[in-house]
């Protein structure tokens, strides 16, 4: 059986927009968020890389799951899987790059063609919830 990569990632929606970032070095967006640590919750998770990427602090108390999502890994072989649960949540601080991140970009669903398949699948989503313009 293929590998499967765990992944948790913060949907931030403004104005029919979705908050997405992008890689040093990469031309795809991504929904924030990463890859647990050993032991880690996917609340855990979640604040420290939202942190770590964007600079803002997660309001641990208006976090609220939105879904799981399961794909072909982007940039991975052939049968990887990611397995991205996404959350919603409220922020304190002004988001900005960090870490590894070059560039965040506000996207619609006429930009699905520039995230990863699990991203497009949740741009799916948030479509059909008329979430996303």
């Amino acid at each position: 059986m293929p590998p499967s990569i765990d992944k948790i990632a913060w949907i931030h929606l403004a104005n029919g927009r979705i908050l997405t970032a992008r890689s040093k070095g990469k031309d795809t967006y991504y929904l924030p968020g990463g890859k647990r640590d050993p032991g880690e919750t996917d609340l855990d998770t979640l604040a420290r890389e939202i942190e770590e990427e964007l600079s803002v602090r997660i309001k641990p108390e208006t976090i609220s799951h939105l879904g799981t999502f399961e794909a072909q890994a982007h940039g991975k072989a052939d049968g990887v899987q990611v397995r991205m649960a996404c959350y919603t949540a409220d922020f304190d601080g002004e988001l900005k790059p960090a870490s590894e991140i070059e560039e965040l970009a506000w996207l619609t669903y006429a930009d699905r063609d520039r995230v990863s398949l699990v991203s497009q699948i949740i741009f799916e989503k948030l479509r059909e919830l008329k979430q996303l313009s």
